[in-house]
């Protein structure tokens, strides 16, 4: 599959006009160091788009990207784990609150990043019960799946669908690409 052009745009900490120009938006949310960012580098074909870090909660605002000059991807921070300040934690945490449940803008894909070899959280499940309760189009992406042992691999995914329900599961790896294009297909096709 080709790139995808896209590129930073501007990193948001609240309201902005960016986001009242029509242009549709399509949100990536996920507990801190379930790789957002590098689902986004490896979707886009570009490594460093989005700046991935092992620090657990590297991003601190809504971070934009123009994808194909039609769609704006958001990067929002991550929630749970961090070795932020409870000042920072808050923050963020109502910076997530404020655009997927208090804000205007009404998302054309909510991209729900979960660990495949974890499985949801209970963290996970308050998010996505949230975004179902809101009505959020959700699509879940099993990240970083190759990590899941190939003799648990079916089990593992049979357990994730038990606990998300009817959405889409992508099981997806920023390593390998797998699910890369059905990903770019579900979102940008």
């Amino acid at each position: 599959m080709k790139k995808l052009a896209a590129l930073f745009v501007k990193g948001l900490v609240g309201p902005d006009p960016l986001l009242d120009d029509g242009t549709p938006q399509i949100a990536f949310i996920g507990r801190s160091n379930v790789g957002k960012s590098s689902v986004i580098n490896s979707l886009t074909g570009q490594k460093g788009l989005a700046r991935a870090s092992s620090f657990p909660g590297r991003t601190q605002q809504i971070n934009v990207f123009l994808v194909e000059g039609h769609t704006y991807a958001l990067d929002l921070p991550g929630y749970g784990h961090s070795k932020h300040s409870l000042e920072t934690k808050r923050r963020l945490h109502g910076l997530i609150d404020w655009y997927l449940f208090q804000s205007p803008y009404h998302p054309k894909k909510v991209v729900f990043i979960i660990d495949a070899e974890v499985g949801p959280t209970e963290s996970d499940l308050e998010m996505l019960e949230g975004l179902e309760a809101t009505r959020k189009p959700v699509v879940i992406v099993a990240n970083k799946a190759d990590k899941v042992k190939p003799s648990r691999y079916a089990v593992r995914m049979r357990e994730i669908r038990d606990r998300v329900g009817t959405h889409k599961i992508i099981p997806y790896s920023s390593t390998t690409r797998a699910g890369r294009e059905e990903l770019a297909e579900e979102l940008f096709g």
